[in-house]
């Protein structure tokens, strides 16, 4: 079965495509939250995992266009099994991400109305509403496919470039006006290595994962091999200032002890606005980071959804999931399967325990299932013979991703219950990586894979 895609995304569209994909203003206020020792953390982690992801992305998207990106380049390296399993997990490890991303969502847009809702901070049904009609609104931007949808992601960069903006400035305003907050010194920016710090490195590495989602959608970008390239390379500045100088920001304005990771963004635009009296900025940078939200699950809604559709021409999955849209050309099976099963996973999250310890378990499973398939992406630039510098950046990731795995299972250190926080991370995880076996073999019998040459 083929398809005939429209080539929409030009070099703005996958530059501003990477800003959003690339960084979340969630992982500034998850740094913010673990202290100013997050700063180096920063530089560590796109030293070890977004330098390495992109030159081998760079180097493998030149290398074979193809739209699929990790999946066909797993194919390549390891066959069908290989690629079932890269795609299948990175597919599965969105349906938590978007419940986890729409709660960042729904904690931030309290600020709308100038602050925090009495109650609703806390409340899990406002939590699961918000998250709900968010996700809804995501799928279907998708479904009218990427010339609608497009224009929320941009307007998600754009959103997210101002509000960072916004706190930037409010901070070194504040940092000048008031001194920092936190404290900044060779002691508190020393990375630490007792084990409930270096459990957060693991969020670290997940953050700087990104530049793998474009190539997923290579059939509907312009000259995909010269511009994928040239779009993360644009992209690259923007995404280190939003996180460093984001981070920076939030610890300036809010002592870090002090910074919840649900809202923390906005947390640290409210106090500066307060103590200045600007409290119109409050409500404006809560719709900035709505926005900004909203275009990342529409952004990863739709690059995901690709997932089935590759893995529907090779007969894996069930056919509906590889058909496009006739007059929207999307894949309408795929994404509103996607949202059917994220909302499975935002009550599943919620069930026994606090809103934020919800957070915390969708937050731990996205970023143990979303790292497996990097280990086959690594690995495939090694298996593939690439040249020698692509393969030690394969190497680099590789071990980075290993531990980072292996730290994304330790619960953080205020979680009341941490058995059951790690038995549902663990069981969400077995759960994909069993079903996605079990289906896979399921379905060969009927339809044996389709070989393609080395």
């Amino acid at each position: 079965m083929s398809v005939q895609l429209r080539r929409s995304l030009g070099l703005t569209d996958v530059a501003l495509f990477f800003v959003v994909a690339c960084t979340n203003l969630q992982w500034v206020a998850t740094a913010a939250a673990a202290g100013a020792s997050s700063l180096p953390v920063w530089l560590i982690g796109c030293a070890a995992m977004f330098v390495p992801l992109s030159i081998v992305v760079m180097h493998l998207s030149r290398r074979f266009p193809d739209e699929g990106g990790m999946y066909v380049w797993s194919k390549r390296a390891f066959g069908p099994f290989g690629a079932f399993i890269t795609g299948w997990t990175y597919w599965c490890s969105n349906l938590p991400y978007f419940p986890a991303l729409l709660y960042f969502t729904a904690g931030n847009a309290l600020f709308i109305a100038g602050g925090r809702a009495a109650g609703l901070e806390a409340s899990p049904s406002y939590y699961i509403t918000v998250s709900l009609i968010a996700f809804a609104v995501a799928t279907l931007v998708n479904v009218f496919g990427l010339d609608v949808g497009k224009w929320l992601d941009d307007a998600g960069a754009v959103a997210r470039w101002a509000v960072t903006l916004v706190l930037v400035g409010l901070g070194a305003f504040a940092w000048w006006k008031f001194g920092s907050a936190t404290p900044l010194n060779p002691q508190t920016l020393r990375p630490s290595v007792h084990l409930k710090d270096v459990i957060f490195w693991s969020v670290i590495a997940f953050a700087w994962t990104g530049p793998e989602a474009v190539p997923f959608m290579a059939g509907e970008v312009k000259d995909a091999p010269r511009t994928i390239p040239r779009g993360l390379i644009l992209a690259g500045p923007a995404i280190a200032a939003i996180y460093i100088l984001g981070t920076l920001a939030v610890l300036v304005a809010v002592r870090a002890h002090e910074v919840n990771p649900l809202y923390g963004v906005m947390q640290a635009i409210g106090e500066v606005a307060r103590r200045i009296g600007w409290s119109a900025a409050v409500p404006v940078s809560a719709l900035l980071v709505t926005i900004s939200c909203l275009g990342s699950v529409t952004l990863w809604l739709g690059a995901v959804a690709r997932i089935p559709f590759v893995a529907g021409i090779d007969r894996y999955l069930p056919e509906s999931f590889g058909r496009m849209h006739p007059r929207w050309h999307s894949p309408v099976a795929a994404l509103l399967a996607q949202a059917g099963i994220s909302a499975l996973f935002i009550f599943a999250g919620q069930g026994g325990t606090s809103v934020k310890g919800a957070y915390d378990v969708l937050v731990s499973s996205t970023v143990l299932i979303t790292l497996v398939p990097f280990l086959f992406l690594f690995a495939s630039a090694i298996k593939l013979r690439s040249p020698s510098k692509v393969a030690v950046c394969a190497l680099v990731g590789l071990f980075t991703t290993a531990g980072a795995i292996v730290l994304a299972v330790f619960p953080p250190e205020d979680e009341p219950n941490k058995a059951l926080a790690v038995a549902k991370v663990l069981l969400l995880t077995a759960m994909v990586l069993g079903s996605g076996a079990a289906f896979y073999y399921w379905k060969r019998k009927a339809n044996p894979p389709v070989r393609i040459s080395q």
